[in-house]
């Protein structure tokens, strides 16, 4: 009589497990493209968070793709001489760290 209960909460289970991976897909479909937006890998030379911005050091601000990057979901961008403050909301620790163990 109870495994009507246990048949559901399975199924329920399955379905976040798919939820979180394609979410996580997505954000690493995110990053990638955050980085070719930022010139690629070669020319970023540092990046910081702080709350809610992530602060990138570039060799090159020329080759940074901001509408692209405004596209990915930032909410604003700050240029001063060659680093990019870019807000991008609760995100921006982590998005530091992906980019970080790529480089």
């Amino acid at each position: 009589m109870y495994w009507h209960y246990i048949v559901i909460l399975l199924i329920l289970i399955i379905i976040s497990f798919i939820v979180i991976k394609m979410n996580k897909k997505d954000f690493n479909i995110k990053i990638n493209k955050l980085i070719e937006y930022l010139g690629g890998k070669d020319n970023i030379l540092d990046v910081e968070s702080n709350l809610s911005r992530l602060k990138v050091t570039v060799r090159d601000v020329s080759i940074v793709n901001k509408d692209g990057i405004q596209k990915l979901g930032a909410k604003g961008i700050v240029e001063i001489d060659n680093q990019l403050k870019i807000i991008y909301g609760p995100n921006a620790k982590q998005l530091k760290k992906y980019i970080k163990d790529l480089k």
